[in-house]
């Protein structure tokens, strides 16, 4: 009975709450079982199986038209033509399951493909060797129960794997990564071999991926995904690959999104995608190519941050989130099932055949088909032919007799079987050949061995199947993606200098908006200022239109968190013992916007002196005291050189107890902290200061960076942190000294023949790069160095036959201009070169390597260093 709350059933009432209720769980199972979330049998959701499914019954080897595809899907799919459609096309793009033909679009710019009507498709022979086969497929009825559709293809091969799939359901989402077709059969290959297996993503688009928080693609993990970016000159960078999900026009318009913020300062992007990817970007004047590199990983879609959700349908239950390799277990093992069913279903059909064969032998040879003229009806016809076969064959069941020479059948003799025998016309009674279907016989029985054999051997027919597929369909399909690991681009080291900074010193203002005020620097939006005021306290805060830190402000610049070089040098009163304190100090880490009070915090502090050194120099200052104090010396000089640089709370050293009138610097200081130590990381080419990689040495001020490339050039330039090198076109890095020599061995292309060179360094231009070997299109550089004493083995060819020869580079010829072209070495190409003495390693290179040897070592035997070495150890020293 109804109500107007509900509707009465067997008694009880369901309320309108309980209904939607019941409605909601109804429409999210759909969703997630029907739309969103594919199955882990086949790795296809249902629009993509009923595709697949539609295609097979349209299969004559020929193309179909899209139009055509779509219309006959419609009969299994309950949307529109439309989704069909989308996912069609989505198919074909992957180049796996559909051959497609004519304009299918582009991934790559994102352009979408042409209409239905005017594009064609078929299955790929790939497609068809393991997607389908009717006898070991689930059918059930379709939507409105006209025709038959698979509950699941019978998929040999980790299809989901291999394509990926992104869908978002009620409640809940899957994100998988397509992974490499080459890897996926070696992987299963390795499984059914019994070894553990560890699979990575690769994507169509190539790019770099950081995989070390990947966890198997489970929900939790995350990756990292980059554009290829290549320095072509100072002016100009091209993108050569873009990560998977982004086209070259959604690329494109993050980087003018991010030059429009000022993050980065570009003045074009042009597109020359056509079937590779490249995207060329002119930069603005005096803008460094290696920082903006940076900046492009840092503000625009060169690099995503992807959570994969390996979320999949299990026997058609539920969502089940699992690890890619449990995919890869479960599709691997299920191939293995495929295989053993289609074995047992073809060792059946060859059973039945040659049970047939023999018994059609029988007949025709021994004429018992004679035997059923005397049959008065189809009953006797049957029994004489069954006797008539009982004189030569013997079914398994029955015992066999002494001197018994009858055939034995693999299984009894069926009415159909005589029935079969019965329809046997004439024509081929006359025809029949003995010996051909002798032949015939042994062909069926050797396949039947060779079946059984293969299925007593199933996990080596399994691994010779994928081994098969990896030679078949393989060849092309190598990995795309780079493996890498990321270092983290510091935002505010490489965000564009995209606004300015002023201060009003009086009123305590700081900001980007106060234009009529005095101007600091240029910076950043992303940058943090630290403010240093008269009554000594310190403030850090981010740079915005305008912020009020405070009155009497001396010192105003932006801070870089961590920057252990820049100290300041301060003197102050302290207002309780009316001291002189001198202090140096860095900044290193704070919290923004609280205030720091550099003095001891007694009323009436303040700041005497104070000055922010870059390098950590300490100057030299001049203090005069009070006429009236009680001081015999009313002058005397500070040197700030004789101070530890401490942390900002230390309370400093007394510099006078008297009353000081004035402070006034007499003498400019150098750097107390010495030359800064550089590496450089041998995988990213990377400057670092962080002991990670080959050690260039150290720099002081006035300091250069030498850089031979492998292209014949060189470069003396001022060291930059924020450059990046690429390792493998480098002869040679490290810290410029005045006595080096270069030496070089090339090939000049116009004269056809080897030279060797040796030069220093006259050029005086930092920061630019000279070539020295000729400019002609097939001169090539074999080997460059600077060590002192260089010693070389090269191999020519002459006649055919390999000869070497050695050569002492110093002996060979004298120093001479950068600019001259050398001595000949030999007249032609060679074929190799080999440096025989040891990696050439600066004084203070090596001194350097040594310490680092020295370290590991005590590490290595449990010791912390010196302090931890014991009577009777054996201390083992490196030279």
């Amino acid at each position: 009975m109804e109500n107007q709350h509900g509707v009465e059933t067997n008694g009880e009432v369901t309320g309108l709450k309980g209904m939607y209720e019941d409605y909601f769980l109804d429409y999210a199972s759909y969703v997630i079982l029907e739309r969103a979330v594919p199955a882990i049998e086949d790795g296809l959701k249902p629009v993509q199986r009923r595709i697949l499914h539609a295609l097979k019954e349209m299969d004559d080897g020929r193309y179909h038209k899209v139009a055509n595809v779509i219309g006959q899907t419609m009969q299994y799919h309950p949307h529109g033509d439309a989704a069909i459609g989308d996912a069609l096309v989505n198919l074909g793009q992957k180049h796996l399951l559909i051959d497609p033909q004519g304009n299918w679009g582009n991934t790559l710019t994102g352009d979408s493909a042409a209409a239905s009507r005017y594009i064609e498709a078929r299955l790929t022979k790939f497609a068809l060797d393991v997607v389908f086969n009717p006898q070991t497929t689930d059918w059930q009825l379709s939507y409105d129960g006209r025709k038959n559709e698979p509950v699941n293809l019978p998929m040999k091969f980790p299809m989901l794997l291999t394509q990926g799939a992104e869908g978002i359901a009620v409640g809940l989402s899957t994100k998988i990564m397509p992974h490499n077709f080459q890897e996926l059969c070696k992987a299963s290959i390795k499984i059914l071999e019994g070894k553990k297996v560890k699979i990575y993503p690769d994507f169509p688009t190539g790019g770099t991926v950081d995989v070390s928080d990947y966890q198997s693609g489970k929900r939790g993990g995350r990756i990292k995904i980059r554009a290829t970016i290549e320095k072509i000159d100072n002016k100009f960078i091209a993108i050569r690959e873009i990560p998977y999900g982004l086209t070259t026009q959604t690329l494109i318009d993050s980087i003018i999104k991010a030059n429009d913020k000022g993050k980065i300062k570009i003045k074009k992007v042009v597109d020359n995608t056509a079937a590779e990817v490249e995207l060329l970007i002119e930069l603005a004047p005096g803008i460094s190519p290696d920082v903006t590199i940076d900046a492009l990983y840092a503000f625009t879609g060169c690099e995503l941050s992807v959570s994969p959700n390996a979320c999949v349908i299990i026997e058609g239950d539920k969502p089940h989130f699992v690890t890619v390799e449990e995919i890869l277990q479960y599709n691997t093992q299920q191939t293995k099932d495929l295989l053993r069913q289609e074995l047992l279903i073809r060792q059946k059909e060859l059973e039945e055949k040659i049970h047939f064969a023999n018994l059609e032998k029988i007949f025709i040879e021994q004429r018992i088909y004679r035997d059923i003229e005397e049959a008065e009806n189809f009953e006797q016809v049957l029994q004489f032919i069954r006797a008539g076969l009982k004189k030569y064959v013997r079914e398994p069941e029955e015992k066999k007799k002494r001197n018994d020479q009858r055939l034995l059948l693999l299984r009894d003799i069926s009415e159909e079987d005589i029935t079969r025998l019965t329809e046997i016309r004439i024509k081929r009674i006359s025809k029949y050949n003995s010996f051909k279907a002798d032949e015939l016989m042994v062909k069926l029985e050797e396949e039947l061995a060779q079946v059984r054999h293969d299925l007593a051997n199933l996990t080596a027919y399994t691994i010779n199947w994928y081994q098969v597929l990896l030679d078949k369909y393989g060849k092309g399909r190598e990995r795309k993606t780079t493996i890498s690991t990321f270092e983290k681009v510091q935002v505010a080291a490489v965000a564009a200098n995209n606004t300015k900074l002023y201060v009003d010193r009086k009123e305590g203002f700081i900001g980007q908006s106060l234009k009529k005020e005095e101007f600091v620097c240029d910076c950043s939006d992303v940058d943090d200022v630290i403010v240093f005021r008269q009554d000594g306290t310190l403030v850090v805060t981010r740079i915005a239109d305008k912020t009020f830190v405070g009155k009497d402000i001396i010192h105003v610049n932006v801070w870089k968190k961590g920057d252990e070089r820049t100290t300041y040098n301060m003197v102050y009163l302290d207002g309780k013992t009316g001291r002189a304190m001198a202090k140096r100090f860095n900044v290193t880490a704070i919290t923004r916007d609280r205030e720091y009070n550099l003095t001891k915090g007694h009323k009436g502090s303040k700041l005497l002196y104070f000055s922010a050194n870059s390098n950590g120099e300490a100057e030299i200052i001049t203090a005069q005291l009070s006429q009236s104090s009680k001081a015999r010396q009313k002058n005397f000089d500070f040197d700030f050189a004789e101070l530890a640089i401490k942390s900002r709370g230390a309370a400093g050293n007394i510099m006078t107890r008297y009353p000081v009138r004035k402070v006034t610097l007499k003498e400019v200081g150098k750097s107390t902290l010495g030359a800064m130590k550089v590496w450089m990381d041998k995988v990213s080419g990377r400057l670092n200061l962080d002991e990670r990689g080959q050690f260039l040495g150290g720099f002081d001020t006035g300091d250069y960076l030498l850089v031979l490339y492998q292209d014949g050039s060189y470069e003396r330039e001022e060291l930059d942190l924020t450059r990046r090198y690429d390792p493998s076109n480098l002869y040679f890095i490290g810290k410029y000294e005045e006595d080096m020599v270069v030496s070089a061995v090339y090939y000049e292309g116009e004269r056809g023949v080897t030279l060797v060179k040796r030069f220093n360094i006259e050029t005086s231009s930092p920061g630019q790069a000279f070539t020295y070997i000729t400019d002609h299109k097939q001169s090539k550089l074999y080997f460059a160095s600077v060590h002192p004493s260089p010693e070389i083995s090269y191999s020519w060819r002459e006649k055919r036959e390999k000869k070497e020869a050695t050569v002492k580079l110093w002996e060979f010829i004298d120093v001479k201009g950068w600019k001259s072209l050398g001595n000949r070495l030999h007249d032609g190409k060679l074929v190799s070169i080999k440096e025989l003495n040891d990696p050439f390693i600066p004084v203070e290179q090596e001194t350097q390597k040594a310490k680092s040897a020295t370290t590991d070592k005590a590490k290595l035997n449990g010791k912390g260093g010196k302090d931890s070495i014991k009577p009777g150890d054996t201390i083992e020293l490196d030279f």
